[in-house]
Parts: C-alpha cells; sequence; structure tokens
C-alpha cells in the first residue's frame, strides 16, 4: 500500500513525525511531499532534523504568497505529481493551504483522500484555517478525528459513516520529546540566552493573518503583550516580522522580548520551564494543555475546545482582557486526557489498511 503524505507548515511537520515511524513499522510504503509553504529552514528543515524525519521525496518549493495565490501553485504543482504516484491514499495533515490544495486535487483526480485531524471547527468562518478545514472535511473519503468532540461536529455535517477515532498525533509526538527533554535535563535555551529563570516568563506566538495583517490590531496585540506581568518572549515568526516592519512597528519593550523562532524540542523545553504561553496557533495551545502549562489564546474561538473547559486555555482580544489572561495564576492540575494516549499514529496506519 501506497501512502503520498503532503505538508508544508510546521505544524504539520510535527503531526507527519509519529506518521512516518507508525508508517515504517507497519511496512506501508510512505512517500512525502513538502509544498514549501514554510521555506524558512527554522519552521521546516530542523524539524525533519530533530524529528528524525525521512528527508521529503518531493519538495515543490512553492513558498509564500497570497491564500489564492499560493493555494493555486500548489495545486498546479500538485497536478504533476500526484496522479502518476498511483497512491492508495492522498494523506492531508491540519488545516492549512497545502492541506486545502491537496485535497482539491486529489478530490479532482480521483484519488482516495483522508484528513487526519479531521472535525475540528472554531465556527469563525473569518479564519482562513476554518475555510480549508471544513472544505477539506467534505471532501474526504476517510476522516481520522483526534477527538469524540470533532467527531461529534463531523456527525452534525452527515460525514460519521466516514469518521474512525483515531486520537491526536500531537500527542504522540509531544509525550515523546517531552520524555526525552525530562531524560536529558534540558534546560530552556531561549531563558539561558536571555538570562530569564525558570517560571518567570511567558513565550508567545503571534503569526496569524487576522492578528497581522491589519497594523491596528497587532499594534494592539503587540502594546498588550508590553503591558503583561512578567517578561513575554515573542517567537518571531517571518510573517510577524515582516507585518512588523511594514507598519513601522517595534517587536520590543516593556515586558516584551523578540527571539527567532527555534526547532521542536527548544520550543518544547522553553514551554515547560515557562510560567505561560501567549499564542494564537492552534498546535502550540495543544501543546501547552499537555505540558500542564497555562495558555491565552489571542483570538476569539478555538477548535481545541478542550482546553477552555478544562480551565488551561482562556481566549482574550488584545488590551486589558489580554493583559489581565496572560498575568492569571495557574489553574488546578487535571489529569483529563481529551487527546489520547500516544498511539494514535497507529492507529491510522490501521485505518488507512482497513480502508473504507
Amino acid at each position: 500500500m501506497r501512502i503520498v503524505s503532503v505538508v508544508g507548515a510546521r505544524p504539520q511537520f510535527v503531526k507527519l513525525a509519529p506518521i512516518s515511524h507508525a508508517f515504517a513499522r507497519a511496512d506501508l510504503d510512505h512517500v512525502i511531499i513538502h509544498t514549501g509553504q514554510h521555506y524558512d529552514p527554522m519552521l521546516s528543515a530542523v524539524f525533519f532534523e530533530e524529528l528524525d524525519i525521512p528527508a521529503p521525496d518531493i519538495h515543490l518549493g512553492i513558498g509564500s504568497g497570497s491564500h489564492g495565490h499560493q493555494t493555486g501553485a500548489m495545486m498546479a504543482a500538485l497536478d504533476d505529481v500526484l496522479p502518476d504516484l498511483e497512491p492508495d491514499w492522498v494523506l492531508v495533515y491540519g488545516d492549512t493551504n497545502s492541506t486545502l490544495a491537496a485535497a482539491v486535487c486529489a478530490a479532482k483526480t480521483h484519488l482516495p483522500l483522508a484528513h487526519l485531524e479531521a472535525g475540528l471547527r472554531s465556527f469563525d468562518r473569518r479564519m482562513p484555517e476554518e475555510i480549508n478545514r471544513v472544505l477539506t472535511d467534505h471532501a474526504a473519503d476517510l476522516l481520522l478525528a483526534p477527538t469524540t468532540v470533532a467527531a461529534g461536529h463531523l456527525s452534525d455535517e452527515g460525514l460519521a459513516t466516514r469518521t474512525v477515532v483515531v486520537g491526536d498525533v500531537m500527542t504522540d509526538v509531544l509525550m515523546s520529546v517531552r520524555d526525552r527533554v525530562l531524560d536529558r535535563n534540558m534546560v530552556s535555551p531561549i531563558a539561558t540566552e536571555l538570562g530569564l529563570e525558570d517560571g518567570s516568563y511567558s513565550i508567545a506566538t503571534i503569526h496569524r493573518a487576522e492578528n497581522t495583517d491589519d497594523p491596528r490590531r497587532l499594534a494592539a496585540v503587540l502594546d498588550s503583550l508590553r503591558n503583561v506581568d512578567h517578561p513575554v518572549v515573542v517567537l518571531a515568526h517571518p510573517r510577524l516580522v515582516a507585518r512588523s516592519a511594514q507598519f513601522g512597528l517595534e517587536l520590543g519593550g516593556g515586558a516584551l522580548l523578540s527571539h527567532p523562532p527555534v526547532g521542536y524540542r527548544e520550543l518544547v523545553a522553553s514551554v515547560m520551564r515557562s510560567r505561560g504561553v501567549i499564542t494564537d496557533s492552534g498546535g502550540l495551545q495543544k501543546e501547552a494543555f499537555l505540558l500542564q502549562v497555562p495558555t491565552t489564546t489571542v483570538r476569539p474561538s478555538t477548535e481545541w475546545v478542550e482546553t477552555v473547559e478544562l480551565g488551561w486555555n482562556v481566549l482574550a482580544e488584545p488590551g486589558p482582557a489580554l493583559v489581565h489572561a496572560a498575568s492569571r495564576p495557574r489553574p488546578a492540575d487535571t489529569e483529563a486526557t481529551p487527546y489520547g494516549d500516544g498511539h494514535a499514529a497507529d492507529r491510522v496506519a490501521r485505518a488507512l489498511q482497513r480502508g473504507l
């Protein structure tokens, strides 16, 4: 059986790691296509090296662009390579432009399509990611849901017969990396470099278009981070750097410190040693929850509702609400495990082998 994985962005590389290992254990023929959506080495190549993922078999080298131009370029390039590979399954991950491009290409060339992390919903159609995940789910033949909540959303949309709950593969890789960090007593390279003590700082990532492309909103986000009551280290994603320069905004001042993106192991170690996370990333909300680190999400909604319901994640708009949420005390510990047991990737392999 041949499975073609199409990935292109940092969260997808993390999800790819346990999948590639599970497919190897199951002796599946696995072809990896990298669209090039994330082309910065710290958001791409370093993840393949750190997480022991085989190098991509095909690199499309698409790069950045508007949603339409980027997605269209990916579709054109995938049209040239996907059919010739004759896959038994095209496997797409998450909710990026790479996900949607591969989904449309597979569906229109009549190739079986499976969607990993299916059924997540923020119910905010202003988010490009929400459009990507909804369209991909409705195009897919097999929906690999991470949680029962996600499966419920798919059932509500008439997709129950295509759905299998497998758990969350991000849990698989995070548990593995967390254990390695603990075994090696790894310190936070960010804290060490900036002279910060464990538990004294928050890690921030801001990169979504709704927070970066409006100069007034981006200014409000950065001003809020400056006013948090402890140091906030923002990992400066290329989009954030570009938009800040374009709008004449400083990535510093007050509580705010800027640092380049880091590899996944370094990120996990730094989050584990932090007092909190401030983000608009979907993946990092869940990673922080799994590491038992409080999170403030700079969005009006989240697809990971369990993190909010369990008290570990607060949704906050820029301004006093964001400052207050990011400065709040740590909640009580929880033993809840809504995202699985760390063996989701093996269930994905079995689901693909069983087929429809």
